[in-house]
């Protein structure tokens, strides 16, 4: 074979891998993507952390933390049907980069078009689950509209005194409903009514739709996360052991005039409990 045919195919296989490489080099960058510091998890925050500051100035917030999940409450996020307003919250949504994936607290009782009204409104609005505090009365309609709309429920335990108090008493109302029908656990009001946060988890398991991340000091003080007695890394060790795909929204209700600093605070200890994982 000639010297020149040589030069001709090495030139062509130099052109190949050059070709090849730039198809590959998208992939390799991809690949060396920064992973995220929250792990797995959809690390977001209940939109009543902020509270004290408007939807628009809440939502830039979120963004200041580097957040990119809402749980929303109803004075950022009101249930409605409306095209324009559903249209209207959305592109605020779609503007700061923020998915509404959850919503509540809200109340279901017996009035059915009012129950229905909300999860056409969740639907709307592209949530995935409502934490809510059904009556149990309520648990058959409310049922049968999570199955319709494709729309989780998870019920919200308030603490001492409130009906979905212990884990227990949520555990056995869900005891063979189908498994739309979960909890969106809050951590630190489950401290308040003496139980174990990692336990929690592991008895709800594929019943867990959503969290509420909340530390506690002795059953008595919300307090900054890692601060009380919530055990961080064993709740995120249980949450990825039962797979958890819904939001990990932190609920800070501390100092609501200015709660940037500790919300930063709590974020910086689920990032460091993650490396821990």
């Amino acid at each position: 074979m000639s010297q020149s045919n040589l030069s001709r195919r090495d030139l062509l296989r130099t052109a190949s891998l050059g070709v090849a490489g730039a198809v590959l080099s998208p992939l390799a960058a991809s690949a060396q993507k920064r992973q995220s510091p929250y792990g797995p998890f959809k690390m977001g925050i209940q939109s009543y952390s902020l509270r004290n500051f408007k939807v628009d100035e809440a939502l830039a917030k979120t963004q200041e933390l580097g957040l990119t999940y809402w749980e929303a409450y109803s004075a950022h996020v009101p249930l409605v049907t409306d095209p324009v307003q559903v249209q209207a919250i959305l592109a605020k949504l779609k503007a700061a980069n923020v998915k509404l994936l959850g919503h509540g607290v809200t109340s279901f009782g017996m009035d059915t078009a009012k129950n229905r009204q909300v999860f056409e409104a969740a639907k709307a609005l592209g949530v995935e689950t409502i934490s809510a505090d059904p009556d149990p009365k309520a648990f058959d309609l409310v049922e049968a509209l999570t199955e319709e709309f494709k729309i989780n429920i998870g019920i919200h335990n308030h603490g001492p005194g409130h009906r979905w108090d212990k884990l227990s008493q949520v555990a056995d109302a869900l005891k063979g409903r189908s498994r739309r029908m979960g909890v969106v656990a809050d951590l630190g009001h489950f401290l308040r009514s003496g139980e174990n946060s990692v336990q929690v988890v592991e008895v709800l398991a594929d019943r867990v739709h959503g969290i509420h991340l909340k530390d506690v000091k002795d059953k008595t003080k919300f307090t900054i996360l890692g601060k009380g007695d919530m055990d961080v890394v064993g709740v995120l060790k249980a949450l990825r052991a039962i797979k958890f795909t819904g939001v990990l929204a932190l609920e800070y209700e501390e100092n609501p005039q200015n709660p940037m600093p500790d919300i930063q605070e709590c974020l910086a200890v689920v990032r460091e409990a993650v490396q821990k994982l």
